[in-house]
């Protein structure tokens, strides 16, 4: 499958703001970002004004780099969350939230998204006692999430653990820290996904 391969960090200047895409580097001086702040190649520093159709390709584009999705996939999750009852807005981010990738970083068990994809495609992410080693599969309510038993030796595993002991956990999450578990105890809010975009622009742009 495709995958964006090319400086990270790049990602972040052009959207303004930190994606958290590198980890504890983003908490650093030598987060890009506060470096240069501006956007990649040479246009970057240049004078732009941007347009209503600007404003909402930037929200598509900030959010689908935030959770690390292609455009493809991205397009699927705004067409299921069109079929949802709820705004499709909220939905499109809720779906995105349950992703096991996702699920993975909020419970402090890696240091970035594209991490905790890392650590779900080698195998060390488990739901309900069963392995799963896909990035976007989708967690439900009363799920439960845990490291698999031979992975939590691991030394890296470790480290980031130790790392992330004290990072808050979302309310839709319950975690113990002891036997390495979490679970999903329900379905995310708008006010409790920390997104700094306007996702009504990204359902204009879709409606377009």
């Amino acid at each position: 499958m495709a995958r964006y391969t090319d400086s990270v960090c790049k990602q972040c200047r052009r959207e303004g703001q930190k994606l958290f895409l590198k980890g504890q580097r983003c908490y650093t001086g030598k987060c890009a970002v506060g470096r240069r702040a501006y956007a990649p190649g040479q246009h970057g520093q240049g004078r732009k004004k941007t347009s209503e159709y600007g404003l909402q390709l930037r929200a598509k584009q900030m959010t689908k780099r935030f959770y690390g999705v292609l455009e493809s996939q991205f397009h699927k999750y705004y067409e299921a969350a069109a079929k949802k009852q709820g705004k499709t807005g909220e939905e499109l981010l809720v779906l995105l939230e349950r992703r096991l990738d996702d699920v993975v970083y909020r419970l402090g068990w890696a240091n970035s998204r594209p991490e905790a994809r890392q650590i779900v495609t080698h195998g060390h992410i488990s739901v309900n006692g069963r392995r799963v080693d896909i990035p976007s599969y989708l967690t439900s309510v009363g799920e439960t999430v845990s490291i698999m038993p031979n992975s939590r030796k691991s030394e890296r595993i470790k480290a980031v653990l130790e790392a992330n002991a004290s990072r808050p956990v979302p309310k839709w999450l319950d975690v113990n820290r002891e036997t390495l578990e979490g679970k999903v105890a329900a379905l995310p809010t708008r006010d409790e996904i920390d997104l700094p975009v306007d996702e009504t622009l990204i359902v204009e742009l879709y409606s377009k």
